[in-house]
């Protein structure tokens, strides 16, 4: 094993004991495993099937054979929350995938070029930011017609100016710096220069932006199924149980309260991550705390 292969390791388990001593990053990791834990669970069983109606055992309260109760179609809520976490972190997970494709190059881009470049892209930014995330989403999928796929270009699409604005700030931040001149002296090219040298020094940046837009992605999927524009029935969506649990509030508050509790408990995971993260990732927050 080489010097430099030690001091990867070294470097790597300096991050791990950084990182599991942040009470931020600890609670948000185990909330995140477990939630990702139940949704590859669900691939391979569920207590009961999601599509099957038993008219029989509507709105069954909590019990041994129904944890979490069942809905007004006799189906088990467990059941159909395990489903429903998969389709919520599948569309979210893509979304940012998406928007970090996309936002991350042309960010890069805009920085390395400058000029009427860097300004027509802030202010393409800006005109993606005036409107409202979510009713952006709901208009392109009202537009193209409901479905986890419409969702999924839908919120990456917004997505797509974060990591713009992200990777560019981060890049310019960069350029004036002493290692970039010397590779620029040596006779590197900015896309180059770019590659080697500007993605590896903000990555750590963009993986946070990347927990805080994971944590967005699956709240707009849950408002777009709510109102009818993301998951499309048999399959069950955390947004769309509460807009079927809102008229029946009064006799069976359970219908929200497990569904309303996975998306505020996934949420709060990754926001705890994403704040963890930063602070290991910042050696001046580290040594604020």
């Amino acid at each position: 094993m080489t010097a430099q292969d030690h001091t990867a390791q070294d470097g790597t388990g300096a991050f791990i004991r950084l990182a599991f001593a942040n009470r931020s990053f600890l609670a948000g990791f185990v909330i995140t495993v477990l939630i990702a834990a139940m949704a590859l669970l669900s691939f391979v069983w569920t207590p009961y099937d999601v599509t099957a109606i038993e008219m029989g055992q509507r709105m069954r309260g909590l019990s041994w054979v129904h944890p979490f109760g069942t809905d007004h179609f006799g189906r088990d809520i467990l059941s159909m929350i395990m489903v429903g976490s998969r389709n919520s972190i599948a569309v979210a997970i893509v979304a940012v995938v998406i928007g970090m494709g996309l936002g991350v190059p042309l960010g890069c881009w805009a920085a390395a070029r400058g000029g009427w470049v860097d300004e027509a892209l802030m202010r393409f930014n800006d005109l993606v930011f005036a409107f409202p995330a979510l009713l952006s989403a709901i208009m392109i999928t009202a537009i193209f017609g409901p479905g986890a796929l419409n969702a999924i270009i839908a919120i990456g699409i917004f997505n797509v100016p974060v990591f713009a604005r992200v990777a560019r700030a981060g890049a310019l931040s960069l350029w004036p710096r002493e290692f970039i001149l010397a590779a620029r002296a040596a006779g590197k090219g900015k896309t180059l220069i770019t590659l080697e040298h500007i993605l590896p020094n903000i990555a750590s940046m963009l993986l946070v932006q990347g927990t805080i837009q994971f944590a967005l992605g699956i709240l707009a999927e849950a408002g777009l199924s709510y109102v009818g524009l993301g998951t499309q029935p048999p399959m069950p969506s955390w947004g769309r149980m509460l807009f079927d649990a809102q008229t029946r509030m009064m006799v069976a508050p359970h219908l929200a309260l497990f569904p309303g509790m996975a998306i505020v408990v996934t949420v709060l995971g990754l926001n705890l991550l994403g704040d963890g993260l930063r602070d290991v990732l910042d050696p001046k927050l580290r040594r604020e705390r």
